[in-house]
């Protein structure tokens, strides 16, 4: 598991791990209040990419990019 620490670094590897198999990706994203972040995690079941999102302009971002991923999932391509 790699953490990357810039989110544009993890936007474009997310979504061009979603592209290559969309059928094996899955995306998780956790909230730990313990240590009031955000996690972000997606797989495609041989790399796995994290992030950790702990303030609050990073949320736009975060939904902005799954409205983006919910896109091409429900996309026909």
């Amino acid at each position: 598991m790699v953490f990357l620490k810039d989110w544009d670094d993890f936007e474009v590897a997310a979504e061009s791990m979603y592209l290559q198999n969309p059928s094996n990706c899955r995306f998780t994203m956790k909230y730990v209040h313990s240590k009031t972040c955000l996690l972000l995690k997606i797989t495609d079941n041989v790399k796995c990419i994290q992030y950790k999102a702990e303030n609050m302009p990073d949320l736009k971002k975060i939904e902005r990019f799954t409205s983006n991923l919910v896109g091409h999932m429900a996309s026909k391509e």
